[in-house]
């Protein structure tokens, strides 16, 4: 046995009802790497984790996991976590309602020889493995309160505080703005030079380029290719990922050559009256038939903050100012009267905002339009049938049966019945937040191909993304927001990422 290997997993099978996640799967750590493992949306990367975990416990699956020498048989987390092995999940596992010190410990409490919670020590310690992952906050925050970067530093913190010695983490940055991104990066880094092995699960290939020692490519379950940091290089890893070559990470499509305003706000304001200031100030945009317009800047710039004052206004916010739409002002006071005047909103957040996650993708494709699958209230069962299977084709949804309950599907396939949901209503405007969050690149290639099909039948589209070469690849014109102004407007061809990135930090 190599010394310098900490964990092998051989011939990994794990199957589900209809469905083999995981055929004959092998990876390969050695101590002190950063480990990535990366694949599409449905590779089985997260299932290869629950079984390292112990999440799906030693007999729900064929193969062995070897660690460090030894051959371990987990039968769940609170094993693999004695043995050093910790997961952080995409959607973290902190408690709210308890403060940081709390959260660091929770499950693994320090008592005093009475068994009574030593409290002081508690705070002591997580001060330590807080300063360890640089995070400078009051112990005595509620997590609740605090952003996502520093949630998931405390899940670092609280994965340090239970003698780590390989961390998994899944998609971490998937929620993180650049900075954020980066600050994680350099602390896994950071962690390596510590003795701490790391396996990272990413879409994201420039974080694999920047600090992964190794790799390994999964596709439909199977272990495809192995890279070393020397072999490791963009191409390649998409073309292992998806099984193809992809020319163009963005597809073709024709110039665009103009059309009537079919969108528009002038001196266009919202005013959040829970924070007590304005999150859109004197907007003026126009967006025309068949176009698409991409709405660029930082995280917390405002950009999703308009997108919600044009559909529908929530109640905090006070809206001043003029919205056209097909050139008549309109009064767009609830998402029903957007949908009226032919507007549709796709949101950044599909678990929370987008989608019924426990319902079939029949029941959420048809959701957004009742009406039309339904006479004096009673739903057509027939329709809503023959309508979801139009979607699921048409838009290429890749499920055994539209029955399928949507919290089963990959993260691609969860976001094409998001975009099903809105297609459901007709609009003639959509807007399209973040489109392509954690998806894989050959996800997000099926996805801009839906946006070009869509324009190119007239369609107008809004695209609001943190990914610049997204905004540079599928706009046609980009508006910049910093702080709720608008600070600049470019033609696809004048825009270039120093330019955005220029207007985005006035």
């Amino acid at each position: 046995m190599d010394d310098n290997i900490l964990l092998r997993m051989k011939s990994i099978t794990k199957s589900f009802p209809g469905v083999k996640a995981l055929d004959d799967v092998d990876i390969t750590v050695e101590k002190g790497d950063i480990h990535f493992i990366v694949g599409e949306n449905g590779a089985g990367k997260s299932t290869l984790m629950k079984v390292l975990s112990g999440i799906y416990p030693y007999g729900d699956y064929d193969g062995d996991i070897i660690f460090n020498g030894k051959i371990k048989h987990f039968h769940g987390i609170k094993n693999s976590v004695s043995d050093g092995i910790v997961i952080i999940n995409q959607e973290l596992e902190l408690f709210p309602n308890l403060t940081v010190y709390e959260n660091v410990f929770v499950g693994h409490e320090i008592h005093n020889k009475l068994s009574v919670m030593n409290w002081d020590k508690t705070k002591k310690e997580a001060k330590k493995y807080l300063d360890m992952v640089g995070l400078d906050v009051d112990l005595h925050s509620l997590v609740g309160m605090l952003g996502v970067g520093k949630q998931q530093l405390i899940e670092i913190a609280k994965a340090l505080s239970q003698n780590v010695k390989l961390l998994i983490l899944d998609e971490p940055t998937a929620a993180l703005n650049e900075d954020d991104s980066e600050n994680l990066l350099n602390l896994l880094v950071e962690l390596k030079t510590q003795g701490i092995t790391s396996i990272m699960i990413s879409h994201k290939l420039k974080e694999v380029e920047a600090i992964a020692d190794s790799l390994t490519v999964i596709r439909d379950g199977k272990t495809v290719a192995r890279m070393t940091k020397d072999e490791i290089n963009e191409r390649e890893i998409i073309k292992n990922m998806v099984g193809r070559e992809i020319e163009d990470i963005f597809p073709k499509r024709p110039k665009y050559k103009g059309g009537d305003v079919v969108l528009e706000t002038v001196h266009f304001n919202a005013f959040d009256t829970s924070i007590n200031r304005y999150i859109v100030s004197n907007s003026n945009i126009t967006v025309r038939k068949g176009e698409v317009v991409g709405i660029a800047g930082l995280m917390g710039a405002g950009r999703t903050e308009l997108a919600h004052s044009i559909f529908g206004n929530p109640k905090k916010y006070k809206i001043s100012g003029t919205t056209l739409v097909f050139g008549k002002a309109a009064k767009l006071t609830s998402p029903k009267k957007a949908i009226n005047h032919g507007i549709a909103y796709v949101s950044e957040d599909r678990k929370k905002d987008g989608l019924i996650l426990s319902e079939t993708i029949e029941e959420n494709i048809t959701v957004s339009a009742l009406e039309k699958i339904s006479k004096m209230g009673v739903i057509n069962f027939f329709k809503q049938n023959m309508y979801a299977k139009k979607y699921v084709e048409d838009i290429d949804i890749r499920t055994p049966s539209i029955l399928q309950q949507v919290k089963n599907l990959s993260g691609g396939n969860q976001q094409k019945v998001q975009v099903s949901k809105w297609l459901f209503v007709e609009p003639k405007i959509l807007i399209l937040d973040e489109p392509t969050r954690g998806i894989d690149v050959g996800a997000k290639f099926e996805i801009y191909t839906i946006i070009n099909d869509l324009v190119a039948k007239g369609m107008s589209i809004m695209i609001i993304s943190s990914e610049l070469p997204e905004i540079l690849g599928m706009c046609d014109r980009v508006y910049v927001i910093a702080e709720g102004v608008q600070t600049a407007e470019f033609d696809i061809e004048d825009a270039t990422p120093e330019k955005i990135m220029e207007s985005a930090t006035v």
